[in-house]
């Protein structure tokens, strides 16, 4: 692994940054105690610009390399999840029901070390955004930030980013360029009938009834409705009614999820969910109300800047130890959103550990830290070289 020899220098200084951030997790925008340890180090390593409370709680510093260029954007995720934590890790989570359990700690951490090597040795032309970004788990923070003008302000000519992958080898990057990740929508489906007792359904109007073959009838969107050319996926994951077995309820409830890459694709979703609901409540007699809420975006990467991060990632790795045209998956990232607004790319680095990510005992393997820095701090220079 050809890690930069002065990152690894300094990654017993980053393991530390991450198992502080690991012990102090936050949820959500408000990242505040993370950004302002995030602010303290960049502070120290010397960056020229430093813009807080972005986003509530995200950063943006900009270190300045030689001469005029363009701006090379980074992105690191900052937030937690609202799990407790079971790892037994002596660094482990000191916040009741909240733990890093995506590795976003560490994430944070590998900007963090490209950030001191770029600020000392400033090899590059153009500027560098470092971008520290709360609320990736269900908040949109991205989107915020995208919103809030940090592409436009800061003159991002391209984006990238990195995430953790517990079933890669250790070191491996993964990436493709086009979709890599799924948009995630959910639905909520509100079926109001007419209880009574379950000795005399005859007198009622059975929302369960109705909610059951409106479930199976959710099933067929994907097995009757689209290309199988065409990654899709519908699940109902909840149905809640009832009380007691001798009666009929008067409501049900259903709660899905759905996960596809193309604009059409989700259209054609919806749609057969409106006309499911709509021709469910006619035979069943009973009245169905469909929300349907769209959520992140898929993460669409594009070609070029794709072959580069994948060019830059082989000097790194090796070209054994990259996967460029790597299987697109139904997770989602609200990276998305940054993609949408300007060129970029967004790679898998194995860590090759047993536990996935969004489990109370999984953890961040410290040893991909120099490979994420180092892959960071190389792309900087190889993109924007100094003359």
């Amino acid at each position: 692994m050809a890690i930069i020899n002065r990152i690894g220098d300094f990654t017993a200084e980053m393991t530390e940054w991450r198992h502080w951030m690991h012990q102090h997790p936050e949820l959500g925008f408000e990242c505040h105690e993370t950004a302002a340890f995030v602010a303290e180090k960049l502070r120290a390593f010397g960056v020229d610009e430093l813009h807080e409370g972005i986003a509530e709680s995200g950063l943006v510093a900009i270190i300045n390399g030689q001469g005029e260029g363009p701006t090379i954007g980074l992105r690191a995720d900052m937030d937690a999840l609202p799990i407790t934590e079971e790892t037994g890790a002596d660094y482990a989570s000191v916040v009741e029901g909240k733990m890093h359990a995506c590795g976003h700690d560490g994430h944070t951490s590998m900007l963090l070390g490209a950030a001191k090597y770029l600020a000392e040795t400033r090899n590059f032309t153009g500027r560098v955004a470092l971008i520290f970004q709360p609320a990736e788990e269900g908040g949109g923070g991205a989107r915020v930030m995208c919103e809030e003008g940090i592409i436009e302000r800061f003159d991002i000519s391209s984006v990238y980013a990195l995430h953790n992958a517990t079933e890669l080898p250790l070191g491996m990057f993964a990436t493709t360029p086009g979709p890599m990740m799924a948009a995630v929508d959910d639905f909520d489906i509100h079926v109001r009938g007419s209880g009574g007792h379950g000795a005399a359904p005859q007198m009622t109007k059975d929302p369960l009834i109705a909610a059951v073959g409106l479930v199976q009838a959710i099933q067929t969107i994907v097995s009757r409705n689209h290309a199988t050319t065409d990654d899709l996926v519908v699940s109902v994951t909840q149905i809640h009614s009832g009380s007691a077995d001798n009666i009929i309820p008067d409501t049900a409830y259903i709660n899905g999820t759905v996960r596809s890459f193309d604009k059409g694709v989700q259209a054609m979703v919806i749609a057969r969910l409106e006309a499911l609901c709509k021709g469910h409540a006619l035979a069943y007699d009973v009245d169905i109300e469909l929300k349907y809420n769209k959520g992140y975006p898929p993460t669409i990467n594009h070609p070029a800047e794709t072959e580069k991060a994948v060019q830059v990632a082989q000097e790194i790795a090796g070209e054994d130890g990259v996967d460029g045209d790597t299987l697109r998956g139904m997770w989602s990232e609200d990276f998305a959103y940054m993609l949408e607004k300007c060129p970029g790319a967004y790679l898998n680095l194995g860590q090759d550990t047993p536990i996935s990510v969004h489990h109370p005992a999984y953890d961040f393997n410290d040893e991909i830290l120099p490979i994420g820095a180092s892959f960071f701090a190389r792309l900087v220079e190889r993109l924007q070289p100094a003359k």
